[in-house]
């Protein structure tokens, strides 16, 4: 067998081989998409967005925890982006080549793959044990913690796919450096930053492991961000841990809703990303 031959035969076992794993991934990834689309559509109603979370054997909805989820997840993203743009904008445009990038850098890394209890566990040691109880401000604060790392990688990426040439150009004609960050390399990147925005708040979207050990739970409406709030992922995981059938229902309707409100963070967020190659 010729050198080409041989090259050719194990060209296509690996392309055969690839496609095998892409499928048997993407079937597994439908059959669940499939089973949740089929149990949440099924406890769907207007009670479920305009009524509590009920006690067993009682109707109900998921207002509260819905309301809990947009109020902690919206601080978090308030608190955790402009950190995390401001480290990123750092790293790429002022300390590119310093000891503290490369520090700050791996830390950021490490708290990129570091699993979310371990944050909810700090924050709990941190606020919620000095505190005595629970509060949804210690839950936004576990969400701010999970978002800066994604939101400083994004920025720092971002920034440095800006071509050096743009920023001469600016300084060239005497705009101050804050100037040529703020207003060349911000626009030019400001696509990626609004997707790196997105992807953090889809990543903690569905965070209940911090919540748990922050927030907790409230089965009532509650405003007060220093008490107990409600959240759609740690009803979700109580419910769905519960032997009543009503809890469990309600336990799947709320996992569509986040579902449904990632996927759409997600396609937004790679619409973003295909306009701005575009622009290119």
């Amino acid at each position: 067998m010729s050198l080409y031959a041989s090259r050719r035969s194990a060209n296509s076992i690996a392309t055969t081989l690839c496609w095998v794993a892409a499928i048997f991934g993407l079937a597994w990834l439908f059959v669940i998409l499939g089973v949740l689309l089929y149990e949440g559509v099924r406890g769907l109603s207007p009670a479920v967005f305009t009524e509590m979370t009920p006690p067993p054997g009682s109707a109900g909805g998921l207002l509260n925890a819905i309301a809990g989820s947009l109020v902690m997840t919206a601080i978090g993203v308030a608190v955790g982006t402009p950190l995390g743009m401001l480290a990123g904008t750092y790293m790429a445009e002022y300390g590119r080549h310093t000891k503290l990038t490369m520090v700050v850098r791996f830390i950021n890394d490490i708290l990129l793959s570091a699993p979310s209890i371990v944050v909810g566990l700090f924050v709990y040691t941190i606020l919620v044990h000095p505190m005595g109880h629970f509060s949804a401000i210690s839950g936004a604060v576990a969400l701010a913690l999970l978002v800066v790392p994604v939101v400083v990688r994004t920025t720092e990426d971002m920034l440095l796919l800006v071509p050096g040439s743009m920023r001469e150009a600016a300084t060239a004609l005497g705009a101050p450096r804050a100037h040529v960050v703020g207003k060349v390399a911000y626009r030019a990147a400001k696509a990626g930053l609004i997707t790196g925005v997105l992807l953090a708040v889809a990543r903690v979207s569905g965070e209940t492991a911090p919540l748990l050990f922050t927030a907790l739970n409230n089965q009532f409406w509650s405003s007060d961000l220093s008490a107990p709030m409600a959240s759609l992922p740690v009803v979700i995981f109580q419910f769905a841990l519960s032997p009543y059938k009503d809890w469990q229902q309600l336990a799947w309707t709320g996992a569509l809703l986040i579902t449904v409100a990632v996927l759409a963070l997600s396609i937004a967020a790679r619409a973003l990303s295909a306009g701005r190659r575009k622009s290119k």
